[in-house]
This record gives structure tokens, sequence and C-alpha cells, in this order.
């Protein structure tokens, strides 16, 4: 089973569309993980802006695809966490999973055992 995690910026940029890439990373796996950290940015993204409710609503419909699945945090994340040792709880979640990090953001390429989708190299 080929899976993929979002981050934050990832599913922005998935909304958008623009990234054929993106997409086809997308039409190809199997799982999509949202880690529920990246869950809860984007909730707060949401707050107070003037589309709130239609980002809420789009957001509702792609978690209720079948391929996507909020991933959880419980105590084998914290424990992955402390082995990295910084505030990522997402490449932690990522990491215990082992599934493939979909991110613009560099820093998670120094993270040791984490996977970061090719495109970010």
């Amino acid at each position: 089973m080929k899976t993929i995690s979002l981050d934050t910026n990832a599913y922005r940029k998935l909304l958008e569309g623009k990234d054929e890439w993106l997409l086809q990373l997308m039409e190809r796996a199997d799982k999509v993980f949202l880690p529920v950290v990246v869950l809860g940015e984007l909730l707060a993204g949401f707050k107070g802006g003037s589309k709130e409710k239609r980002n809420r609503d789009v957001l509702e419909k792609f978690l209720l695809e079948t391929s996507v699945e909020v991933l959880d945090i419980g105590r084998e994340t914290a424990e992955v966490y402390g082995e990295v040792k910084n505030d990522l709880w997402i490449a932690s979640r990522v990491i215990e999973i082992g599934s493939v990090l979909v991110t613009y953001d560099k820093h998670f390429l120094k993270i040791a055992g984490l996977r970061v989708w090719d495109k970010l190299n």
C-alpha cells in the first residue's frame, strides 16, 4: 500500500490545483493521511477568516474521501517524538506509520528516518 501524509502547505497547494506533480502523487496514493496536528493548523487558520465556512466545507468534503484518514497522536507517537528531539509532531507520526511526508518546508529534510517526497530534494 502506497501512503502519503500531507503537511499543511501541501493541503493548501492541493486546493490550488496548480502543482501537477502533487496532483499525480495524490492520484497514485492508496491512502492519504492528514495528521491531526495539520488538521488543527488548518482549522486555526480558518478561524476569523472571511471564508471560514467555505474552507471548513471543503475540508470536510476532503476528509470524507475514502482514501483520506486523519492520523491521531498516541503514546507511540510521543516515543518517536522523544527520539527526534525537536518540535515536529507531524514528522513523528509520519515516521511511526512509515508514510511519506508531502511538504514544501525543507527543514523536514534534516529529520533522520523521515521520508520526504522527492520533489522537495
